[in-house]
């Protein structure tokens, strides 16, 4: 069976801006299918049988040792492979940092599909940083971290800054161990331009700013269809829609962290609409600015 050939009923997928990790061991006959892609990416690392995964028109096999990225907002779906017996594998939703983009730019295979193969002497250490990144998920930011066990729950969500910043750093290692040293894949349109990854470090420094699409163009020497061509291309995600992930990451963490208004934090973040603000925020991460603050206080 291919992945075209999955059925019409969407399956949901976990709310943008919050990371969500699980172990599976699936045989003949799972698939999930997503029509409307995803709101965050997906991570998936093989490391028995085999899975068959498709975003937009790109159709990849995922084998022991391969990390499979799926950038978020393109139509997806993934099964168990043909002829498998099963698909054992570790899978997250998250936000990527922007620095993982380089890694994964040389490996895209298109539509927004990054695909390598893991050196074999990084899998081990892969396997434990999956461990941790399920482990970490369920810290309260009190104490010490949990300790991976035998017999965890195989599904963890991430609740509160310091739990997903924690497992956000055990998957940038997943990414950097896999990546590392492997082989490059057949490039992607754009992938591996420097001119795109100084616009991320534009964006980055400072997503407050009135950033445009012609604006980030000129300052990387390139006219704006070019740019958005480019930078989709590498990072599977259009300019626009990259500079409202980073505003809304921004906003959040002013919430964490300091006591300014919602209307400061919005203009702060690059939104002169407070309305448009909490409208985005609240689809972004599940509740309005301000309740968001309150629970991550608590």
């Amino acid at each position: 069976m291919s992945a075209a050939e999955l059925p019409g009923t969407a399956a949901p997928a976990p709310p943008p801006g919050t990371v969500v990790t699980g172990r599976y061991d699936q045989g003949p006959g799972y698939r999930v299918n997503r029509p409307e892609g995803s709101g965050s990416w997906l991570l998936t690392w093989t490391t028995d049988g085999s899975g068959l995964l498709r975003q937009g028109s790109v159709e990849t096999r995922a084998r022991p040792g391969d990390l499979v990225v799926l950038a978020p907002g393109v139509p997806h779906s993934y099964a168990v492979g043909p002829g498998a017996s099963r698909w054992r594998f570790w899978w997250a939703h998250c936000e990527v940092r922007p620095h993982w983009t380089p890694w994964l730019g040389p490996r895209a295979l298109g539509d927004g599909v990054y695909a390598v193969a893991a050196p074999d002497d990084t899998r081990t250490r892969i396997e434990a940083a999956f461990q941790r990144v399920l482990a970490d998920s369920r810290w309260t930011g009190t104490g010490a971290p949990p300790a991976p066990a035998p017999g965890d729950d195989p599904v963890a969500v991430a609740h509160g800054s310091a739990a997903r910043e924690l497992a956000l750093c055990a998957l940038e290692e997943v990414v950097l161990l896999a990546t590392a040293g492997a082989p490059r894949a057949v490039p992607g349109p754009g992938a591996g331009d420097g001119r795109v990854r100084r616009a991320e470090e534009l964006i980055a420094a400072d997503p407050g700013a009135p950033h445009t699409v012609r604006s980030l163009a000129a300052r990387v020497a390139l006219s704006p269809s070019r740019f958005a061509h480019l930078f989709t291309g590498q990072t599977g995600v259009p300019p626009m829609r990259a500079l409202r992930e980073a505003r809304l990451r921004h906003a959040a963490r002013l919430l964490e962290s300091t006591d300014l208004t919602v209307e400061r934090v919005a203009a702060a973040s690059g939104f002169p609409s407070p309305f448009h603000f909490n409208r985005v925020f609240r689809e972004r991460y599940g509740a309005p600015p301000g309740a968001y603050r309150s629970a991550e206080r608590r």
